[in-house]
């Protein structure tokens, strides 16, 4: 079992995968420890698998993960980590805009017991109005809706412990979360400066419209961190409320109704109907949370009844190997 994994996902990179194997075996190499490289093919429409494919015939230590089409960088990230198998796993991107030189400064905080090592882009190169301000904005309002004070939440370049990253679901953008969502579970996190190097070949793939996208993420990333494990605190916040505005307005009209003889529908209507939206949009939220509150309770249940049952076990073993025959 290799002590360190490196993940790392590529998609169309055909001109850096060579020049990227190069300089991770060299780092890896110096470090000392056995390691792994886990290289994930995003679905690339060019050279990218050939190449990968190639590596992998030479080194052992390779271990390339096709896709079998592009899922995206998050995706690609969750097959690498489920295919890892070092202590501690280190992620980073495939374009060479993340220096592997810097990798033994990531391994030496994860040796001193950080659970969570995230890099932090400190002096940016990049476009200021297009990259620098929209990301900063989104590192800013990450930072404070999730409690995680790092600076960089969007770069790849982290390194996980085992243990921790294998708990964290990764689907959607969710990548770029890792680290709130490891502090929910009670990872240890620090933050090291890492190098913003320019992309020498290729075309890069990410642009302003996956700035705007974080922002539907964040939503997401609040309401997971706060009341993941109790939805109906959330929904029901909102149906109470609905329901008690609706019985109000729905009261007062009624006692107009009986003591002066007014034509409720006539000269309140709209009133009347929002009475009854708000009752029955209260009477959905709570159901929607009592309904979340089930899935909640499902999840953490575990169930001690399996649906079979067994007679004995059998498995062909080697010489010196105990039996495990049981009756």
């Amino acid at each position: 079992m290799p002590k360190y994994s490196i993940v790392v996902p590529f998609h169309n990179e055909e001109e850096n995968i060579t020049a990227m194997y190069d300089r991770l075996k060299a780092v890896m190499e110096q470090v000392g420890d056995s390691f792994e490289l886990v290289l994930v093919d995003d679905g690339s429409s060019d050279r990218s698998y050939k190449l990968l494919e190639e590596i992998a015939a030479v080194d052992s230590r390779v271990l390339v993960v096709k896709l079998r089409r592009n899922f995206g960088q998050t995706s690609a990230l969750a097959a690498g980590f489920d295919h890892a198998q070092g202590d501690f796993i280190l992620a980073m991107d495939g374009d060479l805009q993340h220096d592997p030189a810097e990798i033994p400064n990531f391994l030496e905080k994860l040796e001193e017991g950080y659970d969570v090592v995230s890099g932090w882009r400190k002096e940016r190169i990049d476009n200021f109005v297009m990259r620098r301000f929209p990301s900063r904005c989104a590192n800013w309002l990450m930072a404070k809706l999730s409690g995680v004070d790092i600076h960089d939440f969007g770069t790849t370049f982290k390194a996980y412990r085992r243990e921790v990253i294998h708990n964290v679901p990764l689907y959607g953008e969710m990548h770029r979360f890792i680290p709130a969502l490891a502090a929910w579970y009670g990872a240890s996190i620090c933050e090291i400066p890492i190098k913003n190097v320019n992309r020498l070949k290729g075309k890069s793939h990410y642009g302003i419209g996956r700035t705007f996208r974080v922002f539907f993420d964040l939503l997401t990333i609040r309401f997971l961190l706060k009341y993941m494990t109790r939805p109906l605190h959330f929904f029901g916040v909102f149906g109470a409320l609905g329901m008690l505005f609706g019985t109000m307005i729905a009261f007062a009209l009624g006692v107009l109704k009986i003591f002066t003889h007014q034509h409720v529908m006539d000269q309140h209507g709209p009133w009347f109907v929002i009475a009854g939206v708000l009752i029955l949009g209260g009477i959905q939220m709570l159901a929607i949370g009592l309904l979340g509150e089930l899935q909640v309770r499902h999840y953490h249940t575990n169930s001690q009844r399996a649906p079979y049952t067994i007679d004995r076990l059998v498995r062909l073993r080697t010489p010196g190997e105990p039996s495990i025959l049981h009756d």
